[in-house]
């Protein structure tokens, strides 16, 4: 499994790989410096090695654009989606550099930006029809935007958990996705703790295990 980025890392890593993509060659150490207020050449360059420790990039230290991004489509019509074994525990789990793996997609199938899967469990999504290992896609959203019964993973008494959105007059409704327990009644929905609303389901019909990759957008 890929070593996780910190956070600095990931976003440098984002960065890159948009730069690529927009201008078909890598920004300098000094652009990306200045990109996040860096003033230090060293110290982006030991970000950089860092990134090429972990097996995210190739290197070669005697160029200001000597670097080789590795493991990613850099297609610009495709988007890797970070992939969680679990619900995040909050939006910061979210972070693309704490994800298990990756999926490469196509953008026009991939959500919006900060979109992630998370592999289902049979127990928790079997209403949706979901079986054990398919990977649920999760986009962001809030209360303002969801609209009767749509499907959402929210974090409830310090626990997250998928549930259908029900708006009765102002107030908001978390009903359990097992049919188990009582509705979470919300007098204020902007008070809803939201990860995201379920969008989109991948499945491999011949059961193969998905591979990971080791790069993010």
């Amino acid at each position: 499994m890929p070593l996780n980025l910190t956070e600095i890392e990931q976003r440098i890593l984002d960065y890159m790989v948009e730069y690529l993509r927009t201008n078909t060659y890598q920004p300098s150490i000094r652009e990306i410096g200045e990109q996040f207020g860096i003033k230090s050449t060293k110290t982006v360059s030991e970000h950089l090695q860092a990134l090429a420790d972990k097996g995210f990039l190739e290197r070669d230290p005697s160029r200001s654009r000597g670097v080789k991004i590795l493991g990613m489509d850099l297609n610009a019509h495709a988007v890797s989606v970070p992939c969680f074994r679990n619900l995040p525990v909050d939006r910061n789990g979210q972070r693309a550099g704490r994800a298990e793996m990756h999926l490469t997609l196509d953008r026009r199938l991939a959500g919006e930006k900060g979109a992630f899967f998370v592999q289902a469990r049979a127990e928790e999504l079997a209403f949706l029809g979901c079986m054990e290992g398919d990977y649920v896609l999760m986009e962001p959203t809030s209360a303002t935007d969801l609209v009767n019964g749509a499907i959402v993973a929210a974090r409830v008494e310090e626990a997250s958990a998928y549930f259908r959105f029900i708006r009765i007059d102002g107030t908001a409704e978390l009903h359990p996705l097992s049919g188990k327990g009582l509705p979470t009644i919300v007098e204020d929905p902007a008070d809803l703790v939201l990860l995201g609303r379920v969008t989109g389901l991948y499945r491999r019909l011949d059961h193969a295990s998905v591979s990971s990759t080791v790069t993010t957008h």
